[in-house]
């Protein structure tokens, strides 16, 4: 199997430990990282070590015009991203844009437009949807063993302080930029990718936790007709928990799961004695008043996912990618369902707009 040409522009966190880390394990059959584009000059020099017989650029420009590159990984600030795709499309670059795809879904909808118009591809990495929390919840709940889905709950929380870039409104910083693509593209999945979904209630708040502008605490109700009510909460400011990453209540039972792990409990139709309402108090056998009580049938399943987000969805990735572009077989999740996670934080962000200190 041939491996595919590969430029990668940015070598902080995301760009070096999670791509990276992908480039350079037992897992990568399909990638050669050929060229890297990184500011910082030390960097460029590890770079430069990671990926041996590379060549290293100081700005993304300097890739124009070289035509071994398959396909350019932009894992450059988050700010960056919409302007730096945008202009590698129109040098005919096929682009895989890091998380978030862009800032608002103008954005989305305009790099969606220029790759069209030039014949290449625009590719969101978001590794969660390849990864069994997010494929595998949604085969167990589109089952029907928990009956119709009422409401899917997902919670990204934490207790913790932040004080770099992410933290900023201007690099596009804050939780739900940050984090949120992660919870709130699997909500938007949840529902579909309804063009008709709505958020019908947000909370946006910056609390003493961050050195920042931007939130750290965030609430998000979204729904679409006839779908499920999704409430997401993105906050650093949960000492406890939820106990769960994901969870699905249904009118036959209820499903959660956290990032390993999943449980099921849930009763079928028929193996409980039909109850029919009353109009007066209920009794026990010795005519005291009592509340309704039974020996309530109900099941209960338990699961391992075969794989974590992070390590196993950047592989799920990046295999697909490569038969994306060399067969033409369909990512799980393309640009187009990625611009609805960003409608969602867009539409959160001007309900709830935060003031601009830095």
């Amino acid at each position: 199997m041939k491996k595919l040409n590969l430029a990668i522009i940015g070598q902080g966190r995301s760009g070096k430990s999670i791509h990276g880390h992908y480039f350079t394990s037992e897992n990568n059959k399909y990638w050669n990282v050929k060229y890297v584009v990184e500011e910082d000059a030390y960097r460029r020099d590890v770079a430069l070590k990671m990926y041996p017989g590379c060549q290293v650029f100081s700005n993304y420009k300097e890739l124009f015009g070289i035509k071994d590159i398959d396909v350019v990984v932009n894992v450059s600030y988050s700010d960056e991203h919409y302007e730096i795709a945008k202009d590698l499309l129109e040098h005919g670059f096929n682009v895989m844009n890091d998380k978030p795809l862009a800032r608002t879904i103008y954005e989305c909808e305009t790099l969606i437009k220029t790759a069209k118009d030039n014949g290449v591809k625009i590719i969101p990495f978001m590794q969660t949807f390849y990864a069994p929390i997010y494929f595998k919840t949604k085969e167990i709940l589109d089952s029907g063993i928990i009956g119709k889905i009422e409401q899917i709950s997902l919670c990204y929380n934490g207790f913790s302080r932040r004080w770099d870039w992410q933290t900023l409104q201007k690099r596009l910083g804050g939780n739900i930029y940050n984090t949120g693509p992660h919870p709130i593209g699997m909500a938007a999945g949840f529902l579909g990718f309804d063009k008709d979904m709505k958020v019908v209630y947000s909370k946006l708040d910056l609390t003493p936790l961050s050195a920042g502008d931007s939130d750290d605490y965030a609430k998000i109700l979204v729904t679409a007709p006839n779908k499920p009510l999704i409430d997401v909460e993105v906050t650093s400011t949960d000492a406890f928990g939820n106990g769960y990453v994901i969870k699905a209540q249904g009118t036959h039972g209820t499903f959660k799961c956290g990032f390993f792990d999943y449980e099921i409990k849930y009763y079928v139709d028929g193996e409980n004695v039909e109850r029919k309402p009353i109009e007066t108090f209920l009794e026990d056998a010795d005519k005291n008043p009592a509340y309704c009580s039974e020996d309530f049938i109900t099941h209960t399943v338990t699961g391992k996912y075969n794989g974590e987000p992070f390590e196993f969805g950047t592989a799920n990735v990046y295999e697909q990618l490569y038969f994306y572009l060399t067969e033409g077989k369909p990512m799980m999740i393309s640009a187009e369902d990625a611009k609805w996670a960003i409608y969602i934080i867009e539409s959160a962000h001007n309900q709830n707009p935060l003031p601009l200190k830095y």
